[in-house]
């Protein structure tokens, strides 16, 4: 299984795309940082068919006042469960 992180908002950039075409059935996908508006509204609509792989860090959701927007399918965590994904993945891939 392979992380993929995911920086940026898939509202102002593409890179999301390469993200999801590089992803394998059992890879998953973090949302931190601006990332995390893919976590919210119609923008979750372009992660569809990754549920139950998509996460998103909970701080960065507080941080940006998105926390009670957050689509119920979008696995929420914290700084220890990041360090949880990064243990069970075989390696990671950052994409800014």
């Amino acid at each position: 299984m392979l992380l993929h992180i995911l920086n940026r908002s898939p509202a102002t950039s593409e890179v999301y795309r390469q993200a999801l075409s590089a992803m394998g059935p059992d890879d998953r996908l973090l949302l931190i940082e601006d990332g995390v508006q893919g976590a919210v509204g119609a923008l979750f609509d372009r992660f569809a068919g990754i549920e139950g792989r998509l996460y998103a860090q909970e701080e960065d959701l507080v941080a940006r006042g998105l926390a009670p927007l957050c689509a119920p399918a979008v696995v929420r965590i914290d700084v220890e469960g990041f360090v949880t994904l990064t243990e069970e993945a075989h390696k990671t891939v950052s994409w800014f």
